[in-house]
């Protein structure tokens, strides 16, 4: 016993400069982006993912308060057992509709659904070979490890490497290609149309991972693949509804033949309670209001564009202007939570320092978020609270030249 608690205590020391302070938020319900803390006051996020503020939208507010009157607060079981409600299998049709997949499964977060899926459909069937981006999300590679299907990792957005991989296997052997739209901390969109061109000759699945894109690209929301009209090119689209639907839970679309399997055989599906019935009507009503709205979505892509114009004008490094995750570039851990740390200190604005294992070491971000409910004033406000902060800390500013190249 004593062995066992001194190891973790020796592990703890080596790990101390990496320790994760979480800040306690109470976000304003109606007033998001504003949020409370104990020691900071009001302060303004700039790192939420509720990237559409649908999180504290009236109609979807309404919705779980009918559903807990109606139903009360828990689901009382797994899907399997007790646990489904009839919010369950309208928010499985709606997703499918939205996505124009025959089915669709949900899951208690995205991250169980990438996780239980994968494990499925790459570890059911014998001699499975999967190709996954080198930079796909934890959730993906715990799926891929669980499935214990051999694995190809292919280098991040490279289609040529992909194709070359695709070329090394087999043509009998079943192949399955797994891939993120949006990336989750690069901000960077993969090479779609490559990836599937690429697929369909190899006659491999596609699996595409929408979680950053799903609420706030292309028609109704649907995704990237729905936006460059590629969304029948891939075979299933794994979503969440915790971030553009500003709810939580995670969903897979596709093949009623592939979820079939995924429902009766998925540990993360078949061995956990159910989402709450209100959390469910939550979320449907977000999908179905992002479906026939594009007010958010065209605040969102506003925002973001002058946020990117106004840190080009600054020389402040950021990875990617392709999408409404913004990551500057900082590339030091203590650097970035100083920085993090000043902003909130004397600015009220909270934004996350990320650093390993979210990134590799060496280049650590503050990922900001701007989101559809920040108005344009609030984006000038942040990017010159950015700008004195980065000169205060006397932080490496990239030329315009430079910071073009780095993009994908």
């Amino acid at each position: 016993m004593s062995d066992y608690i001194d190891f973790f205590a020796r592990l703890a020391e080596e790990t101390a400069a990496r320790k994760r302070e979480f800040l306690q938020l109470g976000r304003v319900a109606g007033r998001f982006p504003a949020a409370t803390t104990a020691h900071h006051g009001e302060i303004a996020v700039w790192c939420s993912n509720d990237y559409l503020g649908m999180g504290q939208h009236p109609e979807v507010l309404a919705a779980m308060k009918r559903a807990v009157d109606e139903y009360g607060a828990g689901s009382g079981g797994s899907r399997n057992i007790g646990g489904t409600n009839h919010y369950h299998v309208a928010l499985e049709a709606e997703l499918a509709a939205l996505h124009g997949k025959e089915d669709a499964v949900l899951f208690t977060s995205g991250y169980s659904a990438n996780e239980g899926a994968l494990s499925v459909l790459a570890g059911r069937i014998d001699d499975c070979a999967v190709f996954s981006d080198r930079l796909n999300h934890a959730s993906i590679i715990d799926g891929l490890r669980h499935s214990g299907a051999e694995k190809f990792i292919f280098r991040h957005n490279d289609r040529a490497h992909l194709e070359e991989l695709l070329s090394s296997v087999a043509p009998e052997r079943p192949k399955l290609v797994v891939t993120e739209s949006v990336h989750s901390m690069r901000g960077d969109i993969a090479p779609l149309a490559g990836v599937a061109e690429a697929a369909e000759r190899h006659g491999a699945v596609t699996f595409l991972d929408e979680v950053h894109a799903v609420g706030m690209y292309g028609p109704e929301g649907a995704g990237i693949a729905a936006r460059e009209g590629l969304a029948g090119s891939f075979t299933l689209v794994m979503g969440t509804l915790a971030k553009g639907f500003g709810m939580t839970g995670g969903y897979v679309a596709g093949p009623t033949v592939l979820l079939d399997a995924v429902r009766a055989y998925a540990r993360s599906f078949v061995f956990t309670t159910a989402l709450p019935p209100a959390v469910a009507a939550g979320a449907l009503a977000a999908v179905r209001h992002l479906r026939g709205s594009t007010r958010e979505r065209e605040r969102l892509a506003v925002n973001a564009r002058l946020l990117h114009a106004l840190l080009r004008e600054r020389g402040i490094p950021f990875l990617s202007d392709r999408t409404h995750i913004v990551s500057a570039l900082v590339g030091e851990d203590r650097l970035c939570k100083r920085m993090s740390a000043l902003l909130l200190e004397r600015h009220g604005i909270y934004v996350q320092a990320v650093d390993a294992p979210s990134v590799p070491a060496g280049e650590e971000i503050l990922r900001i978020a701007p989101s559809a409910v920040h108005e344009p004033d609030e984006v000038r406000e942040f990017a010159a609270a950015l700008d004195a902060v980065w000169s205060e800390l006397d932080a490496p500013r990239d030329s315009a030249e430079r910071e073009v190249a780095r993009l994908p």
